[in-house]
This record gives C-alpha cells, sequence and structure tokens, in this order.
C-alpha cells in the first residue's frame, strides 16, 4: 500500500471546514479527479457511505467508500475496498481561530492493471492531486 499524508491550515472555523468536507457530494467541486459521487447513505458510525467514480492515469475507476469512524468536528475515517481500496483518516484541530486539517492516506495502486512502470508515477501523481484538493478546500473554505 502506498502512504500519503498532508496537512493544511485554513482560516475558516473547524465546524465549517467539518461541515463542507464530511458531506461527500462536495468532494466532486474540490478533487479534481473524482468525476462522481451516488448513492450517498448514512453511516451507522456517523458519516456517509457512499458511492464514486474516479479518474486515475486516464482510466476510471468505480468504488464505494464508507464512514467507520466519525468524532465531529474532530475526525472521520473512511475505507474502500471496492474500486480502488484505501483508507483516509481527516483530521480537525482548531489553530489560531483556524483548521489545520490533516488527511493520512493509504491507497492500493491497481499495478496489475497499470504496470509495475507506472506506480511511481501514479503516487507522485496522487501527491500532487491531494496537494490540489486540500488548497481547492483551503480557497472553497476561505472565500
Amino acid at each position: 500500500m502506498a502512504k500519503l499524508q498532508k496537512s493544511i491550515t485554513i482560516n475558516a472555523p473547524v465546524e465549517k471546514v467539518f461541515a463542507y468536507l464530511s458531506d461527500p457530494n462536495n468532494l466532486p467541486e474540490i478533487w479534481p479527479s473524482m468525476v462522481e459521487i451516488k448513492d450517498v447513505q448514512p453511516a451507522p458510525a456517523g458519516g456517509y457511505n457512499f458511492g464514486w467514480v474516479y479518474k486515475m492515469a486516464g482510466m476510471r475507476f468505480e468504488g464505494a467508500s464508507e464512514t467507520t469512524e466519525e468524532v465531529p468536528n474532530q475526525r472521520t475515517v473512511t475505507k474502500s475496498t471496492k474500486g480502488i481500496e484505501s483508507h483516509f483518516i481527516w483530521t480537525y484541530q482548531p489553530e489560531s481561530g483556524g483548521t489545520k486539517l490533516t488527511v493520512d492516506i493509504e491507497y492500493t495502486v491497481p499495478v496489475p492493471l497499470l504496470g509495475k512502470l507506472a506506480e511511481t508515477f501514479i503516487i507522485k501523481q496522487n501527491e500532487q492531486e491531494a496537494d490540489t484538493l486540500l488548497a481547492n478546500l483551503k480557497s472553497r473554505m476561505e472565500a
């Protein structure tokens, strides 16, 4: 599994950032390769379970994510076992009147489909994707 951690400080209250990011319907607005969110349902652990369509290396992947843990305004954990296997931990911390948001991601690159040589390129591309996602969220929250 590839691992990635990114953080950003957003000049907006934790409650605002959490409310926006907790709604999966908002993801295509800030996540460049997230093509579609569908079948959004409340999750037993809080948060939502949902289907998604994502483009990676020009290929289209369909999958589903479920929220396995949610502590409002503090932490959300999701996992995907369909499509691209992944595990996301979003951590929200108050910081100087704003929010320090950290995302820890573990995911499997679909190597059989893309080839071992493409794996390093895709990991680097996904790091840039995470930076763009966080920058877009910051821009949206601070507007």
